[in-house]
């Protein structure tokens, strides 16, 4: 595991912010022509916080809503928060950890939409529960249209948490997914019609979702529990089982389900299950 020590913390020792800056430092030596780039974004700046709160602003601004104001609203949210400072670090260590095609830290916090699209819907929400909606909507609105990820600020989203290419990631108001999560492009996490309420799923901890994967209804897809790629679940899914296909249904049946001995978040394993679920060959 990376460790992810806060530097917001009194004395302590940034380690995913010092390798970043190592990182940037390299990569402006080898790609000169990303020097100005990456001093800007990230060497220029005093922790972590700051960088993303740069980076976010300037990402998200528009001819009506500026970089200035908005990087104002990041770092400020940041600092006076020490529980999301440590999520942004362990949401940071997640993707690090279980995408191979993420090289570096710095890589995943420049490049990787579904992290930025992560702490920007981390704002969004204190927002919301700080009372200030009109400004938590209109920044949902802004992560949507740039970065093509639709999270309600209402939505709680746990620690820990890889959004996993992210495009076409809906997420709807009383959506909750738990720790240690990872979901895939074009995932929806949707509800069941025009009542209110409570009507979004609950993703305990250590789910993986795989790619186009359908959620609809507050149905409980429990801890260490897969949802396939392409499956369409309409109701609970136990701990540490597999759902697949649509309607989705239980690999090794639904009294006998196979039981996971793994996390699925964390190794990302989307098809073992292949083998004991369909002969279809090509």
């Amino acid at each position: 595991m990376i460790a992810t020590s806060n530097g917001g913390a009194a004395g302590g020792v940034d380690e995913i912010w010092l390798t970043m800056r190592e990182e940037a430092r390299r990569d402006a030596e080898a790609e000169p022509a990303l020097a100005s780039y990456l001093y800007s974004t990230i060497l220029a700046h005093r922790s972590l916080e700051r960088a993303l709160a740069f980076h976010l602003g300037n990402k998200l601004s528009s001819s009506t809503l500026l970089s200035t104001q908005l990087f104002t609203m990041f770092v400020d949210t940041f600092m006076e928060d020490a529980e999301m400072r440590e999520t942004i670090r362990a949401d940071i260590a997640a993707v690090r950890e279980r995408d191979p095609a993420c090289v570096s830290f710095s890589h995943c916090m420049l490049n990787f939409k579904g992290f930025l699209a992560c702490q920007a819907h981390r704002v969004s929400h204190r927002l919301w529960n700080q009372g200030r909606q009109s400004l938590a909507l209109a920044l949902q609105s802004r992560v949507s249209e740039v970065f093509h990820v639709d999270i309600h600020p209402a939505a709680k989203i746990g620690r820990g948490v890889l959004f996993d290419h992210a495009t076409g990631l809906v997420v709807g108001e009383t959506a909750t997914i738990g720790n240690n999560v990872s979901i895939l492009h074009n995932v929806t996490l949707g509800g069941t019609g025009a009542m209110g309420g409570d009507r979004h799923p609950k993703i305990c901890d250590g789910v993986l979702i795989g790619a186009g994967a359908i959620i609809l209804g507050p149905v409980r897809i429990g801890e260490g529990a897969k949802i396939g790629a392409g499956s369409v679940v309409l109701i609970e899914v136990p701990p540490h089982t597999t759902a697949v296909g649509n309607p989705a249904r239980l690999v090794g049946g639904k009294l006998k389900p196979t039981k996971l001995k793994d996390i699925p978040s964390e190794t990302m394993d989307h098809t073992s299950f292949i083998s004991s679920w369909s002969d279809y060959v090509i």
